[in-house]
């Protein structure tokens, strides 16, 4: 679109003229000076009419590149389309999908709802256009899929099962008794399901998201030792939490990640067990974006590694002949493969008999994770998933939020249903996404 007098001030330093369009958001405005190239100038020698005598010095002008991305227009459209349906018929506020290859990083698909019409911008956005978009109470200009900040719910149990196997706090056969939920003095730490999980180890816990053996993961209780929040964060971080992904789009949040002495400075308050148990299953203080739940769910899916996720694939003039951007790892062994595998076989049996267990259906194992995030006393609680298919050999991650969408289970989790379906029936290979 073409420049305010605001961004023009900026852009002048860097040698624009008024003229010029420039990127307004997303991929156009990351990638502003590669799609721009170099303009050419002349110095001419002219008559008494202006017109050109002879060519005194010339700079040839340098073509922008054409930029490439890993997006799939097919699947980012039915994508766009089943959230669409999913927020209209919910009466929900909005939305975000993320679907990413798991071995590379690269996004496939991203979309946030509600949205808007880039055309507007395309055609030259007029200021009256702009302040309405701006000031629309439904947010369309706010990217959900990197900037919202939303409590994970349970899919932080991914992290805090992991963080768990990892100290020795816990293995694959500890176990414990879950009766509905855990006393501490007055206060009362449910569990989901009334009466409980019965005995319980992590691979049931995750399947079922056992609050009660995440709250002993996390603070302590019976047989396991708890990890406590300094330990608790220290994963989360190792997992990509608290600081942007590096997603090469403009505007990603850090989420956040709470302690002892945050809450001491900052609500004046002591930290207490319950603050620890709250945040072992995704509660509490504890925030994320979709795309770092993305990232996280990538880690266990692909054996432990970390990537930066990319949106782009690369520069070049033609199709057949693009200068591909190299795979960045973050951190290439998370946690051990002992414990990607047996997270892994938990997020497996989520769906095989779990709370994910309307995807057993579909003609491709999924393994994935549900979650259920209270956010208000006022409002449904969001609703996430977050999963990868196949199984054996993960292709896609795919997660959903929907804003006070009541559960992971009632409304992600069949949206994902969808996805996968879509995926693996109608899109054919494409080598270019691996």
């Amino acid at each position: 679109g073409k420049m305010f007098d605001t961004e023009f001030q900026n852009y002048k330093k860097q040698g624009y003229a008024i003229s010029e369009y420039v990127g307004k958001i997303g991929i156009e405005k990351q990638y502003q000076d590669e799609l721009r190239g170099k303009p050419g100038t002349q110095f001419v020698e002219v008559d008494s009419f202006g017109r050109v005598e002879r060519v005194l010095q010339e700079v040839k002008a340098v073509q922008g590149e054409n930029i490439y991305l890993h997006i799939d227009s097919d699947l980012q459209k039915f994508v766009w389309e089943e959230l669409d349906r999913v927020i209209l018929e919910k009466e929900v506020p909005g939305g975000t999908v993320i679907i990413t290859n798991p071995q590379t990083g690269a996004v496939l698909s991203m979309v946030s709802f509600p949205g808007y019409d880039t055309n507007l911008f395309a055609r030259g956005i007029d200021s009256k256009s702009y302040k309405s978009l701006l000031e629309d109470l439904s947010n369309p200009l706010f990217n959900r899929a990197i900037s919202g900040e939303y409590p994970s719910g349970s899919t932080f149990k991914i992290v805090s099962g992991s963080a768990a196997l990892e100290e020795g706090n816990i293995t694959r056969y500890t176990s414990l008794f879950s009766s509905g939920g855990v006393q501490v003095g007055e206060y009362w730490f449910p569990d989901w399901k009334y009466g409980g999980h019965g005995q319980t180890n992590i691979i049931h816990a995750l399947a079922e998201s056992v609050n009660t053996f995440f709250y002993a993961v996390g603070g302590g209780y019976e047989n396991i030792e708890g990890l406590g929040v300094k330990e608790i964060t220290k994963y989360g971080k190792k997992f990509g939490l608290s600081e942007p992904t590096g997603i090469d789009l403009i505007g990603e949040s850090a989420g956040f990640l709470p302690s002892k002495e945050w809450k001491e400075e900052v609500k004046n308050e002591r930290w207490y067990l319950g603050d620890t148990y709250h945040i072992a299953i995704g509660q509490g203080d504890i925030l994320a974006t979709p795309i770092q739940v993305a990232n996280f769910t990538s880690v266990i899916a692909n054996g432990g590694s970390l990537y930066k996720p990319r949106i782009v694939r690369g520069f070049g003039r033609r199709s057949d002949d693009v200068l591909e951007i190299q795979t960045e790892i973050i951190n290439d062994q998370v946690v051990s493969k002992e414990t990607v595998n047996i997270i892994r076989d938990g997020l497996r049996a989520a769906v095989t008999y779990g709370s994910a267990v309307s995807l057993s259906t579909l003609n491709v194992d999924v393994a994935g994770k549900t979650g259920t995030a209270q956010f208000s006393s006022k409002k449904e609680p969001h609703a996430w998933f977050t999963g990868f298919a196949p199984y054996k050999d993960p292709e896609i991650v795919v997660t959903v939020i929907v804003e006070e969408g009541e559960g992971g289970t009632i409304t992600a989790t069949p949206l994902a249903k969808k996805i996968f379906e879509y995926y693996f029936n109608e899109i054919p290979p494409k080598l270019d996404n691996l």
